[in-house]
């Protein structure tokens, strides 16, 4: 006790170093551990653990983008009422009213036929005229001809050394001058070579005919080519090709085209 009472104040300062040592390392493995935990957290930030990802169900998006590239077309002409109301027309015998419905306009107007226009060229005859030579009788027709005079057939009698007529130019004779075995013409229009017998005609596909009907007014025609002018589901139209394969009409009020093709 007495010892306590004259070094109390040593005692007490010890402990109090002992405690401040104590706090000292305390705060030292604090720092250590709370470094390695903000560590682990950095790390973790940086770095972090996740899962891969799985792969992505892309069919629906696929699918729009197929559509997408898919027009999609919309039928404002024969489908609807409310660009194309129905209405009345009257007949073509002018005996009444038909109801112009979806089955009216060139659309549903049939190609019955195609038939191929020719350029031909033929020896009819030959002509013996008792020592003034021989002539020969050639016939052409051009059943394309924009005028109508002018498909009819015409004859030419022409003779070896004779001048280019409106048709063609007799350029050879090949065998007996009575009875050839070929003649060669050179043809105005175009300047082209043919050759022509007795026994072969030149014929040349240089056009197309059609016929066709209109059932909506019991209308048909024969024949028509490209240019002519056509009217009938009160409307006026113009045959703007004809092939072996298709008519094609264009309304004249908005110059819209209309293929028919033609099928036997």
């Amino acid at each position: 006790m007495d010892f306590l009472k004259k070094h109390y104040e040593k005692v007490l300062l010890g402990v109090m170093l002992a405690g401040l040592i104590g706090g000292l390392v305390f705060m030292l493995l604090y720092i250590n551990s709370d470094q390695q935990a903000m560590a682990e957290k950095g790390s973790n930030l940086t770095n972090p653990k996740v899962k891969p990802l799985t792969n992505l169900d892309m069919t629906i998006l696929d699918g729009t983008i197929n559509r997408a590239q898919e027009p999609f077309l919309l039928d404002l002409e024969n489908s609807n009422r409310l660009f194309n109301p129905l209405e009345w027309q009257k007949s073509l015998d002018g005996q009444g009213l038909i109801l112009k419905t979806l089955r009216t306009g060139p659309q549903v107007v049939v190609v019955t036929n195609i038939s191929p226009l020719y350029t031909l060229v033929w020896l009819d005859s030959v002509m013996t005229n008792n020592g003034l030579g021989v002539s020969y009788v050639i016939k052409t027709q051009r059943q394309a001809a924009a005028v109508k005079s002018k498909r009819m057939v015409s004859s030419q009698y022409v003779s070896v050394g004779d001048k280019p007529n409106s048709d063609f130019t007799l350029v050879s004779v090949k065998g007996p001058a009575e009875n050839p075995e070929d003649i060669e013409l050179k043809l105005a229009e175009n300047n082209q070579m043919v050759h022509i017998s007795k026994t072969h005609t030149n014929r040349e596909t240089v056009a197309f005919a059609a016929d066709f009907r209109y059932d909506p007014e019991r209308y048909a025609v024969h024949g028509c080519r490209a240019g002519d002018k056509l009217r009938f589901g009160g409307g006026q139209y113009t045959v703007d090709e004809v092939n072996q394969n298709e008519l094609i009409l264009e309304d004249q009020s908005n110059h819209k085209k209309t293929s028919l093709p033609f099928a036997p």
